[in-house]
């Protein structure tokens, strides 16, 4: 067997100590060279040498999305500019957007990283990667290539966008794995439908991220694209970018990458521990990253733990899926909704497809109404509407315990998008 970029760890024991000794040498690094870090531990009343166990985690302060932009253009930089190679950002469209920076050694951990990502999904060196995602200051494109790189699999780094050259390159380079946002591969699968195209290509795999997607929109990919799996990967710019973690060929759930970081899952209310199980807010501390690490950062990701062993057998924990971010919610007559909650009760209903918007209106009654738009699935007849609309609305009354009238509209009229598809419009404030 060749190389392989999975820790070799056998025992939870073993990766707590990794663990431990990873949460030591983060902290000492950071009170010793970030003036940020030394200020707010300072302002907690932690020292590193209070750090003696992983339950000590607790003593450090929370980091969040405002710190960083708050200490533009290089915040929590914890290593002199010589040793910065790069730095990234993310495409936020709020404020001064997140930079990170790196040093060569987390440009190579990261690489490692994407490389494991690739390995437990089943690529080797034969593959060839079709990468259609944004190339640019971002983390996605060069972080997709990265890994493609370190494992020794072909790189076709194509970008987003450019469907005739998706589909033409497709064909012409017989990609075996296609790289996108979900809204980009659900996109190229009615593209591919569409033109014919499907024995045409060698499509076997494609990985996907960057935003929430539903069961019906991973089913569509599989049969439209006749592909054997659609993989999630989590990508958190502060967290490297894309890589830090896949779900395997089993699916059932996102191994992270817990020797490189910590990760909490709390109530975003309370700031406590949720049991196993339950969902919470992803909290996160790096373990190895040199020029902006990461202490006890606010990711605003929700999702929840899984507490068993994957079938893979695995020691690596895993997370599921990302229901939304703590930030996406949003507030119905004093009813919290996340999207991905509304996402799962489409992806269990049959007869419609996976495209929706969720619209927001505050009538003349000063009450707030919920509008949901969603497209019959392809082929389906309208004369089936009015059941399939009573349907929906009422098990998001039952499920959700809020009222929306549904909407459903003839396949393919909601936009598509080859980066993030919008799925709320809330038009109360306007």
């Amino acid at each position: 067997m060749g190389k392989t970029f999975m820790p070799k760890i056998r025992t939870e024991r073993e990766l707590k100590q990794i663990q431990l000794e990873g949460l030591q040498w983060t902290v000492n690094h950071v009170y010793k060279n970030s003036e940020f870090y030394r200020k707010r531990f300072d302002e907690a009343g932690v020292k590193p040498k209070q750090i003696h166990s992983l339950k000590d985690i607790a003593k450090l302060p929370f980091t969040t999305s405002k710190d960083l932009q708050e200490g533009y253009p290089f915040p929590l930089r914890s290593s002199p500019f010589e040793k910065i190679v790069r730095i990234h950002a993310s495409s936020g469209t709020t404020g001064k957007r997140k930079v990170l920076c790196y040093t060569q050694k987390d440009i190579n951990d990261w690489a490692n990283m994407f490389a494991r990502c690739y390995e437990i999904a089943g690529l080797t060196t034969k593959d060839r990667v079709q990468i259609a995602v944004g190339y640019g200051v971002w983390t996605a494109g060069v972080g997709f290539q990265l890994g493609v790189e370190r494992l020794g699999a072909m790189a076709i780094p194509i970008g987003p966008g450019n469907i005739d050259m998706q589909c033409q390159f497709l064909e012409d380079f017989q990609s075996t794995v296609l790289c996108s946002t979900a809204s980009m591969g659900i996109l190229m699968a009615e593209e591919v439908e569409k033109r014919g195209l499907r024995e045409k290509i060698a499509l076997k795999k494609l990985i996907m991220g960057s935003e929430r997607s539903s069961d019906a929109q991973r089913k569509k990919m599989r049969e439209l694209l006749g592909v054997e799996h659609v993989f999630d990967i989590p990508g958190l710019t502060e967290l490297y970018g894309p890589g830090t973690g896949l779900d395997c060929i089993y699916h059932e759930g996102i191994h992270y990458w817990a020797d490189y970081y910590i990760l909490e899952i709390l109530n975003p209310e309370t700031l406590q521990p949720v049991p196993p199980g339950e969902i919470g807010e992803m909290v996160i501390t790096t373990l190895r990253k040199e020029a902006a690490p990461l202490v006890r950062y606010r990711a605003r990701d929700l999702t929840k733990m899984i507490p068993k062993r994957c079938s893979c057998g695995s020691i690596l924990p895993m997370h599921d899926r990302l229901l939304g971010r703590s930030d996406d919610m949003f507030i119905i007559r004093a009813v919290n909704i996340y999207p991905g909650q509304v996402d799962h009760i489409l992806s269990n209903t049959q007869g419609v497809g996976s495209e929706y918007q969720i619209h927001l209106d505050r009538k003349e009654d000063g009450k707030d109404y919920m509008t949901i738009k969603v497209e019959r699935r392809e082929g389906g007849n309208s004369a089936e509407d009015p059941a399939l609309a009573i349907i929906i609305e009422e098990a998001i009354k039952k499920q959700i315990l809020v009222s929306g009238k549904v909407v459903i509209v003839d396949y393919g009229t909601l936009p598509r998008s080859e980066r993030k598809s919008k799925r709320v419009f809330d038009n109360r404030g306007v």
